[in-house]
Parts: structure tokens; sequence; C-alpha cells
């Protein structure tokens, strides 16, 4: 009887107990994972490392992208005739300030009217107080437009452009030129003409401000202006591109309708009415132009020599 005793229990210690259940895994592992990707998609693949590197070759014949250009200042337009006047002459504005209680003459409206139809601009009422302060204590008479920072292009766009055309590039640079009008009218000549641009100095030379938007008649909105730290490094940068540097002067070699330099690609360089062109800039220069006065006048304005000079262009190129 012990025996037998002794037998059950060693039946009952080797009994199995309670089975903790799987959650669910083995059901899941032997579900099916989607289809196969294919050899390409597979790493460690022959076929997945030929694809990655003629994915790193493609990479390599993209060109870079080119740095963006630099950005202006925001500027403020303060009046109510020059206010009325870059709305008008469609000057890029994100908000015109009013002041609040102010005499609501015709000029007021007029400047109101243009600024709704525009639609993106921002009508704000502010207190004589901060349009003093905002303005530095400037005879605002009411009326504060804001002028966005005017976004200039890449010395490299300027070209792209041109051969993107199948054209051969036609930019005018200016070196010492310090009125914002004298800009402004190059600008509308170079658009005029069929020029691909404007390169100007970030130093001692004026930027696209207002007056020179004005000045454009609207042309600057589809002309590009580029703005460099070194006007002599840019002038080489295109001298290795395979342009033409061309700076007229009033003692140059050559005469604008003579030189046949002018019919390929080619970057025109005016100095300023004074001085006329820099050392070193008319020393990058690879040719040195004049324009014929029989009647004798010493120099030109910047804005009239390039026009005259973008005809002769236009002209051998027609």
């Amino acid at each position: 009887m012990a025996g037998n005793s002794q037998r059950r229990n060693r039946r009952t210690s080797n009994k199995k107990g309670m089975q903790v259940g799987s959650g669910g895994n083995r059901r899941r592992a032997l579900e099916g994972k989607g289809p196969t990707p294919p050899a390409s998609a597979r790493k460690g693949h022959k076929k997945n490392r030929v694809a990655n590197a003629q994915a790193k070759q493609a990479a390599a014949r993209r060109p870079a992208p080119r740095r963006g250009g630099v950005k202006g200042t925001s500027e403020m337009v303060v009046g109510r005739n020059p206010v009325f006047e870059a709305l008008r002459d469609g000057v890029p504005a994100t908000t015109l300030y009013v002041q609040q209680y102010i005499d609501n003459d015709e000029r007021v409206r007029e400047a109101l009217q243009l600024a709704g139809e525009r639609g993106n601009i921002n009508l704000m009422e502010a207190p004589r107080p901060e349009l003093d302060r905002m303005t530095n204590g400037l005879n605002h008479q009411g009326l504060v437009l804001q002028v966005p920072p005017y976004e200039y292009a890449h010395p490299e766009d300027l070209t792209s452009a041109a051969y993107d055309n199948n054209e051969d590039p036609l930019i005018v640079a200016l070196d010492g030129v310090t009125d914002p009008r004298n800009l402004g009218a190059i600008v509308r000549s170079v658009s005029a003409f069929g020029g691909h641009g404007v390169v100007v100095p970030e130093r001692r030379a004026a930027g696209m401000t207002a007056g020179a938007w004005k000045s454009s008649a609207g042309t600057a909105a589809r002309t590009p202006v580029s703005r460099v730290t070194n006007l002599t490094r840019a002038l080489e940068g295109y001298q290795k591109a395979g342009l033409t540097v061309v700076g007229l002067a009033a003692d140059g070699e050559h005469t604008v309708e003579d030189l046949e330099a002018l019919a390929g690609p080619v970057v025109i360089v005016i100095g300023s009415e004074g001085k006329g062109l820099g050392r070193l800039v008319g020393e990058t220069c690879d040719y040195r132009v004049r324009i014929s006065m029989p009647g004798g006048a010493e120099s030109l304005n910047a804005g009239v020599a390039a026009g005259i000079v973008l005809y002769e262009v236009a002209r051998r190129r027609a």
C-alpha cells in the first residue's frame, strides 16, 4: 500500500500546471509579412548595392544649388505725396500706416484706394506718437508706407537666365553709382534693350530703394539686380564663365561703335559720373570704350551712358 501511495504522489508531482497564454504572438508569427520587396530594395542584395551606387552618381552629376542673393533692408516711405506716388508706381509694400483721426483729403483717399486695389497691403491705424517714433520724427503727414527688403539675385542667376533662353548674357555692372534714380533708370534701360540684369556693389553704391524702383517705371519687377560684396571678384567670375568685361571710360582705347566684342556675351561696367571707373575695376576690364561726343561734353549721366551702350549692343544683336 505504501508503494502504491508513493507512485500516486510521484504522478501528481509530475503533472503540469496551468499553461500561460501566448497572447496571440504565435498566431501573428504565422501571418505573412506582405509581398517580397524587389531585389533592388533588399538591403545587402547585389542589385540594391548597384541601385545605391547609381543614385550617388546621379547626385554627383546634379549641379549644386546656388547660394541665394543677399537681402536689402526694409524702408519707410513717408508723406502723403511720396506714399501716393510709390503706390501709383507699383513700389512693393507690405503695410500702409494711417494716423488716427487724420484729415481725409484727396491724397489720403487716393492712397487708401490704391492700397485697397492692390489687395495684399495691410492697412493699420496708429496714433501720431507711434508714427513719429517709426519715422524718427520725420514729417509723415499721417501716412507711412512700409516697403519690404529687396531680394537681390545671385550673380550667376543673371547668366543662367540668359542661357535658359539661348541668349548671350548682357549684364550691366555699376561702379560707384550712388543715386538711386540713376540705378532705376539703368534697370529700365536694361529691360528695354533685352539685358539680363544689373550688378551693384554692396558698399558706396545705390541699392534698390523705393526711389530706384520708382525710376525703373516698374521694370524692376522683371529685371533682376544682384548685390555683391566685391565687384572686382564678381567681374573676374564672369570672365571665367566666358563673358567679356567692357568698361566705359572717357579715355577708353576703343569707341562703342567699333568694338566687336559687344556682339557676344558681355558685361558693361559703368562708373560714377565724377570719378569714372575705380582703379581695380578698370584694370579688370578686358576693354575700355568711350562714347564719341562731337558736341564736346566731358561726360554723360550714368543712366544716359548706359542707354547708349545698350542700344549699340541691341543693334548688333538684331
